[in-house]
């Protein structure tokens, strides 16, 4: 589903990402691993478009987009659920997933099993964002990736700042949209015992290279927990 070849990106004079490349397969979470500063999340910006590439090329189901807008990106079949969350915090529940759903025709219904996969969404939908809690905006944000039925689901950080419980939730809706096998899922994070038990690949990523992949099964054999302690 999605093909990234000898990618390049700088910041100035800063070499941020160095020659990588993967693939991520549908109905398989790809795990993206890596210290802060690492470079993950300018990868995810710039599979998402919102920083052009230097060089390298970029592609989902065999369509090149390397060059193409954000919102290309999105009509095209990719959801992006940022760190940070960055829901629109003055806008309903409700308004905000209509926002998930912008690169569809109007009139286009939410999705009634976005209210299955959150059930939290659906008794908070005419509470405005900020008003939810740090879980709540995080089920919110994905749910609104979700809404325009993406080919390719990217997620940055899905568990920072929130609490067990509801990781729990996020890491079973996440399994169940894999196994579906109709996305592949591309996952950074750095809570390595979540992201371990979702892998179906994982990357290592050190200075903008990646330094270790492989099956997620063989993470503990690879010594991947080790490589996110140093």
């Amino acid at each position: 589903m999605l093909k990234v070849d000898s990618l390049n990106q700088y910041y100035g004079g800063s070499h941020i990402l160095r020659n990588l490349g993967f693939e991520a397969t549908l109905g398989e979470v790809t795990v993206v691993l890596g210290r802060n500063g690492v470079g993950k999340t300018t990868l995810l910006k710039s599979l998402m478009g919102v920083v052009p590439v230097k060089t390298g090329t970029i592609q989902l189901d065999g369509v090149d987009i390397t060059r193409a807008t954000s919102y290309e990106r999105v009509r095209r079949g990719i959801g992006y659920v940022p760190q940070g969350r960055e829901i629109f915090s003055r806008l309903t529940v409700e308004e905000n997933l209509r926002m998930g759903l912008a690169v569809k025709p109007g009139g286009t219904q939410i999705p009634a099993e976005l209210f299955e996969l959150f059930p939290v969404l659906k008794q908070m939908i005419n509470r405005r964002g900020g008003d939810l809690s740090g879980g709540q905006q995080q089920q919110l944000a994905i749910a609104r990736a979700l809404a325009a039925g993406p080919k390719l689901l990217i997620l940055d950080e899905p568990t920072e700042g929130i609490q067990p419980s509801i990781i729990k939730d996020i890491g079973r809706v996440i399994r169940m949209l894999a196994n579906r096998k109709t996305m592949a899922i591309v996952l950074v994070e750095q809570y390595y015992d979540f992201a371990a038990e979702l892998a179906d690949q994982y990357l290592v990523m050190e200075r903008g290279d990646i330094i270790r992949r492989g099956r997620g099964s063989q993470m503990e054999a690879d010594g991947v927990r080790k490589l996110m302690s140093v």
